[in-house]
């Protein structure tokens, strides 16, 4: 059987879950790689039984409480990155504050847990998108949005290591030939881009590494970049 890297991922991803839930079973605590684990794949499992993005992000938030991990874990998982296939193609989905809800052990598997409000900050920049493909396209709130689509035009160089100033797990959606003002934000945390479109794999502030995404931009044909 052949698998490509992403179904690769995913199968490590679950065997780790699956570990994790054994674990949990036994009546253990659980760690950081568990906890993370188990949350990412309570996305993907909710993706594969057709909710959507935001209803696979709250089910994640309700698989696991503070009582359910080690002393310290609850600190250090203050957020879950996990990209899911839905119904409606590859989302990135990210869960904040994962660890504020009960067990499943307290409410009922996909039941919906409030917690407090969360306020976004003022966007740093703002910058005028257009759309110049004939489909639309979507960015999701913790995408380095120097890396978006490249049928997408706009200033990347004022968008490096910025992501979009709304909700954790919302998108924004461009339709095609549409203009739109976006608010952009400083990615926070370790400042670290991995995995988007190839165009930073490292250290945001690392010297040299804005022009060198630039020079990638660039040959790869993205819109927005002074060649």
């Amino acid at each position: 059987m052949r698998l490509t890297p992403t179904e690769r991922d995913r199968l490590l991803l679950f065997n780790a879950a699956e570990l994790a839930r054994a674990r949990r079973a036994r009546g253990l605590r659980l760690n950081v790689p568990e906890a993370t684990a188990l949350i990412a794949d309570a996305v993907c499992e909710a993706a594969r039984d057709g909710l959507r993005l935001a209803q696979a992000i709250e089910r994640a938030r309700s698989v696991l409480g503070p009582d359910d991990v080690l002393p310290g874990v609850a600190d250090v998982v203050t957020e879950v990155h996990v990209e899911a296939v839905f119904d409606d193609g590859s989302r990135l989905a990210v869960v904040s504050d994962p660890l504020r809800g009960g067990s499943l052990g307290d409410a009922a598997p996909g039941a919906v847990l409030t917690g407090p409000a969360h306020q976004e900050p003022e966007p740093a920049v703002r910058i005028l998108v257009r759309n110049t493909a004939t489909v639309p396209v979507s960015v999701t709130s913790h995408f380095h949005f120097f890396e978006a689509n490249p049928r997408l035009d706009f200033d990347r160089s004022a968008a490096y290591g910025m992501r979009l100033a709304i909700p954790a797990g919302a998108s924004f959606r461009f339709g095609p030939g549409d203009d739109a003002e976006v608010g952009l934000v400083p990615i926070g945390g370790a400042r670290v881009a991995i995995g988007f479109a190839g165009l930073v794999d490292g250290e945001l502030d690392a010297p040299g590494a804005k022009e060198e995404a630039l020079r990638r931009a660039a040959a790869c044909g993205y819109l927005g970049v002074e060649a």
